[in-house]
């Protein structure tokens, strides 16, 4: 089985946020390796928007049953977002693979995540 999620922010509401809590906002739905990645709000908007479409594509929303330090976002070698989940969660889910896109234009960032799961 397999299903989608997608999500957009407006990228000026991560500036906003930024600018008022820093880094320490960030670690609220970032892991320290994931920060490193965020050079400005729409990389921000861009994680953010990607966490939220995987919690949409596995049908639960960020809540008890997935954190947004659940979800973990690196690049490939060239560049392009990965997305897993933490072992116990990947289990919990039955998911076998997540694909995530991220793009921004126009002031917004969105993301879609596709999750395939195991039968």
């Amino acid at each position: 089985m397999i299903e989608i999620g997608i999500d957009l922010v407006a990228i000026a509401r991560f500036e906003s946020f930024i600018q008022k809590f820093g880094e320490k906002g960030l670690l609220k739905f970032l892991n320290p390796q994931e920060i490193t990645f965020i050079k400005t709000a729409q990389n921000a908007a861009g994680f953010w928007a990607a966490k939220e479409a995987c919690s949409k594509a596995l049908k639960c929303g960020i809540s008890k049953e997935l954190g947004f330090h659940d979800i973990l976002i690196s690049k490939s070698p060239k560049g392009a977002p990965l997305l897993t989940l933490k072992d116990e969660k990947m289990l919990y889910f039955n998911v076998s693979y997540l694909s995530l896109s991220i793009s921004h234009d126009s002031g917004f960032a969105i993301a879609a995540v596709i999750a395939n799961f195991n039968n």
